[in-house]
């Protein structure tokens, strides 16, 4: 939502919004001219309103909708609405269960190094980087949900699938109906870069214009490891279809400072190390234990881990625990619950699960940070995973 009321601010509209809690997002948005709001209020939509966007997270009833339903005024998905933006621009658009963020992020860090102007959509923060910009460039990069099916509504000139699991299937009908989703996002694509291995078979076979990237060059990007060199690949394939020479898009890559939450180093002090990641789904968790077990292989692996969403844990819940065995302990935060209030599951049932490595914490997130800097080991790398708040933890760390 931040990134698309960017580009709107860019583009000369003037925009208003709320959040529940005031967040530096917030901030940047109202420092950039957008009047934001703290809490939903149907006052707070503005007389002479067009046009209502909101995240697929925002029923119906909320005061704002509801009003703006009064009023008669058009409403538009998040998804939308950025397929609106899209509609008259060359779009690049990833859409993959996994490495969406960063994907988008290194296709359009080497496209503003190679001196190039398009506009963009990251669903996170890249330091240097808005998340939302309109660009003057015909180029429009932007990663597509497929949560909400909304990735359907786009037809990029340049469309990714690095992979697809079964995640968000809960939420747009069943695997099924996510399957088909993804098989008309690549029908709809001008070109389509695919990976066959992390795809179910035949499912996007058939495309005229499909390919496989190939793998980044040997020695090439050597800051770059694991799942990223697939992303890379991807991201430079994409570039160099663009008009990028790969040498000057490989230099590129080399300077790309990575995507807050996705493995980012909190701290280091040599024999004590502090990351947080992004990952929420199993496959995504077990990469990353397996990356920090490449990257620290003599260390005390701890891991705060947090499950987002009810539906996924109670998806996921054996999968969760066999892969968090793979730490030397484990704490489990109580469940992120976004726009599900609850479920037949919870953390505390994650922990027993997970078995004697495990504990289940709550309490404010003062009291888990003191828990999980408690005896520690040395040499130790903690590392904070989920998509949650949990990051709220930081402030005690």
């Amino acid at each position: 939502m931040a990134p698309l009321a960017q580009i709107a601010l860019e583009s000369g509209c003037r925009v208003t919004g709320s959040d529940q809690i005031r967040n530096s997002k917030c901030a940047e948005l109202a420092a950039a001219g957008a009047v934001i709001t703290t809490g939903h209020h149907a006052g707070s939509l503005p007389a002479d309103a067009e046009l209502l966007i909101y995240s697929s997270a925002v029923p119906a009833d909320n005061p704002e909708r509801a009003e703006a339903a009064r009023r008669g005024l058009p409403q538009l998905r998040r998804g939308e609405f950025l397929a609106e933006i899209c509609r008259d621009r060359q779009t690049v658009a990833i859409s993959s269960s996994h490495g969406k963020t960063t994907t988008t992020a290194m296709l359009v860090h080497v496209l503003l190094r190679c001196g190039m102007d398009p506009g963009f959509l990251i669903g996170g923060s890249v330091p240097g980087l808005p998340s939302g910009h309109a660009g003057r460039d015909r180029w429009f990069i932007t990663e597509a949900d497929e949560s909400d099916t909304t990735h359907t509504l786009l037809h990029p000139a340049i469309g990714m699938v690095l992979n697809i699991d079964d995640d968000h299937a809960w939420s747009v009908g069943g695997t099924d109906c996510l399957l088909a989703n993804f098989r008309r996002f690549a029908q709809q694509s001008a070109t389509l870069l695919y990976s066959p291995g992390h795809i179910p078979a035949g499912l996007l076979t058939g495309h005229p214009a499909a390919s496989e990237p190939s793998p980044l060059p040997d020695g090439s990007v050597p800051e770059l490891g694991g799942f990223l060199r697939i992303n890379a690949a991807f991201a430079l394939r994409a570039a160099i279809q663009i008009g990028i020479p790969e040498e000057k898009a490989l230099a590129a890559l080399s300077t790309f400072p990575g995507v807050d939450r996705r493995m980012t180093v909190r701290r280091n002090d040599g024999d004590m190390v502090l990351i947080e990641d992004y990952a929420h789904h199993p496959v995504e968790l077990a990469a990353s234990l397996a990356f920090l077990r490449e990257r620290y292989p003599h260390y005390h692996l701890r891991v705060l881990f947090q499950p987002h969403r009810h539906a996924r844990l109670a998806q996921y819940l054996d999968e969760f625990a066999v892969i968090l065995r793979q730490a030397d302990s484990v704490l489990i935060a109580p469940v992120f619950a976004a726009w599900s209030e609850g479920g037949p599951v919870d953390h505390r049932e994650l922990a027993r699960r997970t078995g004697e490595k495990a504990r289940a914490v709550s309490g404010s997130w003062e009291s888990i940070a003191g828990e999980l800097l408690a005896e520690p080991a040395r040499p130790q790398v903690t590392a904070v995973i989920g998509a949650g708040d949990l990051d709220r933890v930081f402030a005690y760390l």
